[in-house]
């Protein structure tokens, strides 16, 4: 068992708003499918929905592993319906599904936040969470199962952590120890993992035991490019936690 639970912030002297705001918005939203549960089924992104531009509004029956029969209850959705795109990024399908999400927000999106800034961090997570919705879309373009959840934009974070922090520590546990190790180490395995998974789903929907690992993909190398752009982009270092730290000390450097 290999499980990430920090990673180093001694240098983060100021609060990562946008990364707290979008952790308690999604949980918020999970409160509210819970005492509103059709609300997931109008508002989860349809494949189908989003390349027809119609709103699917009655239930569908599906046939899954081993010709059982599953109904999934389409309720009407937003209008237009491409909104989905959006509100689906802030909904799960579980306490796994949440926890999962909000620990990598919560480890890594503070230090890719203070790099980026509010403001472009506010943009480049809805992108990544775009493209990596487009991305399961591609592959599945007739699926009328919902998709739903923060994994796009987060496997985003990943991808811009990978580019802008390789070599900030990662705490993590190993088994039943906790050890340290770079965050490029932690961020292959998890997109290791990734690829061999999405590799190995073979369903019609492009899932494999409900993950979407076409949009965790599509998300991850986004925001690696967005990082790469954004860094090829800069004449002089943004001011920042992390250029203030240089400047007291030019080894901090070794940290991006």
């Amino acid at each position: 068992m290999f499980f990430p639970i920090s990673d180093d912030d001694r240098h983060l002297v100021k609060p990562a708003y946008v990364t707290w705001l979008l952790l308690i918005s999604n949980v918020l939203v999970y409160m509210y499918q819970l005492q509103n549960p059709l609300f997931t089924y109008g508002y989860s992104a349809v494949p189908a929905e989003i390349t027809t531009g119609r709103d699917i509004i009655e239930p569908i029956q599906l046939l899954i592993g081993g010709g059982e029969s599953v109904t999934i209850p389409h309720i009407r959705g937003p209008s237009p319906i491409y909104l989905t795109l959006l509100t689906s990024m802030f909904m799960h399908g579980g306490w796994m599904h949440i926890g999962g999400n909000m620990l990598f927000l919560w480890i890594f999106g503070d230090n890719v936040e203070h790099r980026f800034g509010h403001g472009r961090f506010t943009v480049f997570y809805l992108v990544s969470g775009l493209v990596a919705s487009f991305a399961q879309i591609a592959i599945s373009p007739d699926s009328a199962i919902p998709t739903l959840g923060a994994s796009g934009a987060i496997a985003g974070i990943l991808g811009a952590y990978l580019v802008l922090f390789p070599h900030n520590r990662v705490h993590a546990i190993l088994i039943f120890q906790v050890v340290s190790v770079p965050a490029f180490l932690v961020i292959a395995i998890w997109a290791v993992t990734q690829f061999v998974g999405g590799f190995g789903s073979g369903d019609v929907a492009g899932q494999s035991g409900g993950v979407a690992y076409a949009a965790h993909i599509g998300g991850f190398i986004a925001g690696a490019l967005i990082a790469l752009f954004f860094r090829g982009q800069l004449r002089t270092e943004p001011d920042s936690v992390f250029a203030r730290s240089y400047q007291r000390d030019p080894r901090d450097r070794r940290l991006w």
